[in-house]
């Protein structure tokens, strides 16, 4: 053989060899990139109702935008809030535990921003994590590398964001503005890490001020009322009957109605409201279109002569619209998010979350608000896309709560979930077809009475089937509810003899769901 010959075909054995050991090399290198910590974005909505979502099929609205995430994930239709107020239920969602533990019961307390949370966990392993938008928990957010939140409540319009250094006002309305500060640190960010980002909207909470494009967004005909509007509350307990939340009878005309008070003298808290918000914080060219759309509509109802039925009825369609119009917003805005998560190359990659802090009552028992355990309010929307693991279009009927996903963001990020979180991940119910049974029942407790809307303190359980509440402190009151037979839960049957039995084994129940999340209850 040719010398020369043997030394070519040498090399490129030589050569080919080294080509196959890069190739397996880089073949090895490819699950790296599969393995890439997933990004999760948080969109949180204020008191957006599960029946205000046209995925969940109740015809008042359409939300295309919102419904993309149904149509590309997962829709649960049986989630729920272990406690149906907006702080706390933020409070559950940072520490995946029950409000006793958390240590936020109402609207009053503060968030002791030193205990764990699940933002600062994520952190620790890595994630960039930002916090924008409705914060309302009375101190400042920790475990954050990024923070604008509203004061308080926030305002619709021209509101004020506080950040790291500052509290700046930004002119404009706050759903536009949160998404675009969203997204302006979303295009800010180096990439080298994945994010974690809460966004939470101030919409739709009271008192329900629209966007002014919005504002004739069906003035050309008016909205069914509820089966309920009017129920009687016959068989229930006082805790029904004694609350403040009657769209008929509780709302305020000036705050919450837009109806302008008369004398510009103004002593009570309503109209110091509405001067505040109407007037001092809208520009002067917001309020002339604000003015010009509500003003003639109020003088016809000023100038009615109207019954109570069809006064109270008036009522409700001026806050089932401006309601529905809040949430026109926050579904333009969800579809800019969405659209940016597109041309940025991180939809593939990126858990997208959308719900509420609870869930709201769009006039059912005559109704606004939240507080009860009664389904209009305990029962939450949520949405979950991530193209990496979810199927399109599935639907997820097992019980889940807000509880769960503290531990569910931290199991997607491949992190332990600690041992004193209450929660369940609920990634087994979004991997296989059938992960089993991840609960027999829910708990509920509520805490803040006396206080805003008199709704009594309460708890209880809720299986598939059945719903065992407790009223108490200055009642002592219980209500048994069959979900499947009364929906609407008009009828308490506690005193019918053929449910004693069943009544006894839900009480068990629920005394086994208060030592396993370590409530003590004082009656």
């Amino acid at each position: 053989m040719n010398p020369l010959n043997l030394k070519n075909n040498t090399m490129k054995y030589i050569l080919m060899l080294v080509l196959g050991m890069h190739m397996i090399s880089c073949t090895l290198k490819q699950p790296e990139a599969i393995e890439q910590k997933p990004n999760i974005l948080y969109i949180m909505a204020d008191d957006h109702a599960y029946q205000a979502i046209s995925a969940f099929g109740y015809g008042l609205i359409q939300t295309p935008n919102i419904d993309r995430l149904a149509r590309e994930g997962v829709l649960f239709e049986n989630s729920f809030v272990t406690n149906s107020i907006c702080a706390p239920s933020r409070a559950v969602l940072l520490t995946g535990k029950h409000s006793h533990l958390n240590g936020v019961l109402d609207n009053n307390l503060p968030f002791d921003g030193t205990q764990q949370t699940f933002p600062k966990l994520l952190r620790q392993a890595g994630y960039e994590t930002a916090m924008i938008g409705k914060w309302h928990l009375k101190t400042i957010p920790t475990g954050f590398d990024y923070y604008r939140i509203l004061r308080d409540q926030g305002e619709y319009y021209n509101p004020f964001f506080i950040g790291e250094s500052d509290t700046t006002q930004i002119i404009g309305y706050v759903t536009d503005i949160t998404t675009d500060l969203a997204l302006d640190w979303l295009k800010s960010r180096s990439g080298d890490k994945p994010f974690c980002m809460l966004l939470h909207h101030k919409a739709p909470h009271r008192n329900w001020m629209p966007n002014l494009k919005y504002l004739s967004l069906y003035d050309d005909h008016d909205l069914p009322v509820p089966d309920t509007y009017f129920d009687d509350y016959e068989t229930r307990s006082a805790a029904a009957r004694e609350q403040k939340m009657e769209v008929a009878r509780d709302m305020m005309d000036a705050w919450d109605l837009k109806i302008k008070p008369e004398d510009h003298d103004i002593d009570n808290w309503e109209e110091k409201g509405y001067a505040w918000h109407y007037g001092k914080l809208m520009t002067d060219e917001q309020r002339a279109v604000w003015d010009a759309h509500y003003d003639p509509l109020n003088e016809i109802y000023k100038n009615s002569d109207m019954t109570d039925r069809e006064r109270a009825i008036w009522k409700y369609q001026r806050y089932i619209k401006d309601y529905l119009r809040c949430i026109a917003s926050v579904d333009e805005n969800v579809g800019r998010v969405l659209e940016a998560l597109d041309e940025m190359g991180l939809a593939e990659n990126t858990l997208v979350v959308y719900t509420s802090d609870q869930g709201f009552y769009l006039g059912e028992h005559g109704w606004f608000d939240k507080r009860f355990m009664y389904k209009e309010s305990f029962r939450t929307p949520l949405l979950m896309r991530y193209p990496g693991m979810i199927k399109d279009g599935k639907v997820v009927t097992q019980l889940v709560q807000n509880l769960d996903f503290a531990p569910t963001f931290l199991d997607l990020a491949g992190l332990q979930v600690p041992e004193d979180m209450q929660g369940l991940s609920l990634l087994p119910l979004l991997k296989e077809e059938n992960p089993g049974d991840l609960r027999k029942s829910i708990y509920y407790h509520y805490y803040e009475y006396p206080g805003a809307h008199m709704v009594k303190r309460h708890y209880g359980i809720r299986n598939d089937r059945y719903k065992l509440i407790h009223f108490y402190y200055d009642i002592d009151a219980w209500e048994l509810y069959d979900l499947k037979d009364d929906p609407d839960e008009l009828k308490n049957l506690i005193e019918d003899p053929d449910y004693r039995d069943l009544i006894q084994s839900l009480k068990d129940d629920l005394k086994q769901l208060q030592v396993q999340y370590k409530d003590t209850i004082n009656n």
